[in-house]
């Protein structure tokens, strides 16, 4: 992808023509084109086919006009070809069999068949294919520690109970599996980048349950590693969290060119904390997307004043799109960016 797209400006700290904007879980079931897909296919089917992944990946950024495409998969997909068995239940969410609770456990751990997830890359091929340069794609992957978390959980948690007992009880179980987890992520995430991903997007989504000191000493290591792994090949990376917000100067020592930040603390305020340094990415509150016109763009509007119109804010939520979201209310918030900040304010 060329450097003129707007999104890679924006990640580089670079002017651009107007803020660029994507959303996180813009192929998602609110949108009529994914039901359909899904209607004939499971989610780890799509994720497998990159046929179909490339597909929902375009057909989303035809229907919303944004500025790049992130490639469907999903972050669980590694644990796999670990060794681990990853299924989908009805109103639950991701479910790992026989979760990780033991030093041998971790111990059996395959952590050299990363080439098994070469199907994500063929979906990027594709989709980048399709695009025709005409938007970036976006690569992805859980950070390590968050994938260690659904590893040991055997799911999502609300105390990480498990997870922190393994840090804490068995430090050197706990290094090695994270250990594991990036000798498998960090060639994922570069077949990616080969296969034509203009950036990389680490989703660290449980990492906010940790206090400052354990995330030095537990997670930023590992995050770390893949950072400079990526920007070394000269790949913009973004740096998400959620419920982070006492994170974010240590955040910002993994390296990334990106931070992206959720809707609890001010876009400004998160941007000042770390200095300005990075480009940002956010913050607008999903759930804004179901108000009225009127009072959603109140809302970007306030997203765009706290950015304030220095170069590198990418515009985007600070989670995922939630189901059932108005497919024309994501619409506008694309024409509404644009509309803001295309008389050189982005």
């Amino acid at each position: 992808m060329s450097d003129a797209s707007r999104f890679v400006r924006a990640c580089r700290r670079q002017p651009v023509d107007a803020t660029p904007v994507w959303f996180m879980r813009q192929a998602g079931r609110y949108l009529p084109q994914y039901r359909a897909v899904r209607e004939r296919h499971g989610l780890l089917e799509i994720c497998k086919t990159p046929a179909l992944a490339a597909e929902v990946t375009v057909t989303a950024v035809e229907a919303l006009g944004v500025d790049a495409a992130i490639i469907f998969a999903d972050l669980l997909l590694p644990v796999e070809p670990m060794g681990m068995r990853l299924r989908f239940v009805k109103g639950e969410g991701p479910v790992l069999d026989e979760p990780l609770r033991t030093a041998e456990a971790v111990a059996r751990l395959r952590s050299d068949a990363a080439a098994e997830l070469g199907y994500v890359a063929e979906s990027i091929r594709l989709a980048a294919q399709q695009l025709g340069g005409r938007v970036p794609v976006i690569g992805f992957s859980g950070a390590p520690f968050t994938l260690a978390s659904y590893m040991v959980e055997g799911g999502s948690s609300r105390d990480f109970l498990y997870t922190k007992s393994l840090m804490w009880r068995a430090p050197e179980a706990w290094a090695g599996l994270m250990e594991k987890i990036c000798s498998v992520l960090e060639p994922y995430l570069l077949s990616q980048v080969e296969a034509g991903a203009a950036a990389v997007q680490l989703f660290d989504s449980w990492v906010g349950c940790l206090s400052e000191p354990d995330y030095r000493r537990y997670a930023l290591p590992y995050t770390r590693r893949l950072v400079q792994a990526l920007e070394a090949r000269g790949t913009p990376v973004i740096h998400f969290a959620t419920g982070a917000t006492g994170l974010l100067r240590a955040m910002q020592e993994a390296g990334a060119s990106v931070l992206g930040v959720d809707w609890r603390i001010p876009l400004g305020r998160a941007w000042e904390e770390v200095g300005f340094a990075p480009a940002i990415q956010g913050n607008l509150d999903p759930a804004a997307l179901f108000a009225p016109q009127d009072e959603l763009r109140f809302h970007v509007e306030a997203v765009q004043r706290e950015a304030a119109g220095r170069p590198g804010h990418i515009f985007n939520l600070g989670h995922g799109i939630l189901p059932e979201t108005p497919v024309e209310n994501v619409r506008a918030v694309v024409e509404w960016v644009h509309e803001l900040t295309s008389q050189g304010q982005g």
